[in-house]
This record gives C-alpha cells, structure tokens and sequence, in this order.
C-alpha cells in the first residue's frame, strides 16, 4: 500500500533556529520579513527533501481572531494567508508535492472549553477558507481538532469554497478528543459530512496507536497519524510553550514507530507533529519503502514522474 507523506513541525524547526514563537504572534512571526520568510521556505524545503509528498503552509494561527490580536488591517489579514501559502509554494518549486494550508481551532487546540458558539465558528472558518480558495491551495488540513463541533463547521466551510479537507483530532490518553468525545463517532461525522481523509495528530505516540486503531475500525476511507514527538511531562503537556522542547524519540525510533503502526493498521497518510523534524521524516520513509523509494522523491520534486 502506497502511503502519502506529510511534512513534519514547521514551529519545531522554526524553534530550533532561534525565531521566537510567543503569543499574539505565533508561527505567523516567520511571515513579517523577507529574511523569516527565507528561513519558513527553508524548513519547507527541508522537509520536501525528506520525502514530503505533502507541503503544509504556515496558516496554523491565520484565522481571523488570532490575526486580528496581532492589530492587523482587513488588507493585512488576508496578506498574511496568502504570504503563507506563497512561502509553501515557493518551496515546492516545480515539484509534485501537494500545498496544503492549516486550518486550526479559531481559538486554543488544548482547549475545547474556549470553542466560540457555531455562528462565530461558521463565520471564522469560512474567512479562511474564502482566502485559501482564492490563493489556491490543493488541500486544506483541518487539523489539531478537539471538538466534533468546530471539526464539523470548519470542514463544512471548505467545502462551500469549493476546496477539499482532511480532518485531524488531538486525542488524550483515553483515545477521546480532549472535549471527551469518542473519537470513532467524531471521525465517522467527518467522514459521513465529506472529509477526504481522518486523522490523528499531536498526539503522543502511544496514544495515537490507540486512536488509530479506532480509525481503522470506524472509517471506511483514508486514515492516518502525525503524532507528537516532543518530551510533554507534568505542566507541559497540554500548555504552549515558547522553547524548543526535545524529542522523545530519535528518527531510527520513530521510524520503527511508524513502520509498526503500517504493519497494524495500514493507514494512508503518515508524518509528524510537534517535535518531529526532517530527520524524522527521512527515516520513516527509507524504512517503509526502502533506499531506492525514499531516493526517487528527489527526483519527482525535480520534475520527474510522481
């Protein structure tokens, strides 16, 4: 079975090289200069050259709340969406890999309890949607989702853009969204509603073997996991944190990680979250696929056959 690649944290490597990540600011800071946004592409074009069959755009904190905190102007709301996605594509170059923007909880990922009422959420997410259609995304990933609600609203609204959506859940240690949800009712609502593929992501690893075994049990469509990999004991576990935390597992363990989850649960779509790094991804792919595999992404991403 033919896996699809997604890239791994763009705020982990973006940490690593020295740019601060703090609210109100986010990961939208790497868009403000010319010398971030060389250094966003950078982190893009690493992680292609790992074997990214997919390129996520930094749109993770470009919803209009979070935009709107930074004291940007309506033009400079919809400039920092298309900046993103410009990055992304830059980076991608002539390849074949898809661009991909973020689209995340309007307001915190750890925190079901802040989810707005339907009418903001509807009115948030189709914003973004609006914007991402008109830059002209291949692919929206609704991701880091912890409520069925907002999952819902916000792949609705892609749709009526005209775009198409993989929706991702962030599970706690009970395989339920961190609103309690079970996961298999949330997922099969996403897949029922139109979502192209269901996910897991930053999640920790043990963890996410439990929810995507729930995936592969109530889904009849694409599933697949971008787990967490960063060291979250105690306080940090479900906090935001403006440092670079350290992987709990190296690539060589990652990689048998998600070698064993291909084995068990044949998903569709793999990659990394929150602590994951090329590196990571690199190793993954040469041991589901082999030297020769993992070898000819350089060539599809210059050009050649996909």
């Amino acid at each position: 079975m033919t896996v699809t690649w997604l890239d791994g944290a763009t705020a982990t490597e973006l940490r690593r090289g020295g740019l601060p990540l703090d609210a109100p600011w986010w990961t939208t800071r790497a868009l403000t200069t010319e010398p971030r946004r060389e250094a966003l592409r950078a982190v893009h074009e690493a992680h292609l050259a790992a074997g990214a069959d997919v390129v996520t755009a930094a749109t993770f904190r470009c919803n209009l709340r979070a935009l709107r905190r930074i004291g940007l102007d309506e033009a400079g709301l919809a400039w920092m969406v298309h900046a993103a996605v410009g990055v992304a594509r830059a980076a991608r170059g002539t390849g074949n890999a898809l661009v991909a923007a973020s689209m995340a909880p309007v307001e915190d990922c750890y925190r079901p309890d802040l989810v707005p009422p339907d009418g903001e959420l509807a009115a948030e997410h189709r914003w973004l949607a609006t914007e991402l259609m008109r830059v002209g995304v291949d692919l929206v990933l609704v991701e880091t989702m912890n409520t069925a609600r907002e999952a819902r609203i916000a792949l609705e609204q892609v749709q009526a853009a005209g775009g198409r959506a993989w929706v991702s859940f962030v599970c706690g240690a009970d395989g339920r969204l961190l609103s309690g949800e079970r996961l298999a009712d949330a997922a099969v609502a996403a897949e029922r509603d139109g979502a192209a593929a269901v996910l897991v992501n930053c999640t920790a690893p043990a963890d996410a073997e439990k929810a995507l075994a729930e995936l592969r049990a109530a889904c009849s469509g694409p599933i697949g996991c971008y787990p967490n990999n960063e060291v979250r004991d105690g306080a940090h576990r479900w906090t935001h944190v403006d440092e670079a935390l350290p992987s709990a597992l190296g690539p060589d363990a990652f990689a048998d990680l998600l070698a064993g989850w291909h084995a068990a649960y044949a998903p569709d779509i793999l990659g990394g979250c929150c602590g994951t790094t090329p590196g990571h991804l690199a190793a993954a792919r040469a041991r589901l696929e082999g030297p020769s595999r993992a070898g000819a992404a350089d060539a599809r991403r210059n050009g050649g056959d996909r």
